[in-house]
């Protein structure tokens, strides 16, 4: 097991929830991602946040390239580890 950890990076909430709701059918995913809101420094306006989806991968098995091309397709991309 490697317990790994997968954050990718969305530009608004409607695009990080249309990707955990499309995390199941895509990659297998069985855990709920986690949805979290990551405002830009100095900004408190809830429109200059990026959206953070979580999914925790315990056994290893999601392929970063894929995930990575998975987040580009909703102008996203997966955070480097």
């Amino acid at each position: 097991m490697t317990d790994a950890r997968h954050v990718l990076v969305l530009p608004d909430r409607d695009a990080a929830e249309e990707v955990a709701e499309e995390l199941p059918d895509r990659f297998g995913v069985t855990e709920e991602p986690q949805l979290v809101r990551d405002a830009l420094a100095g900004e408190d306006d809830a429109e200059d946040a990026q959206w953070l989806v979580v999914i925790e991968d315990p056994t290893g098995r999601l392929d970063t390239a894929s995930l990575d091309e998975f987040a580009a397709e909703h102008d996203g991309w997966l955070e480097a580890p």
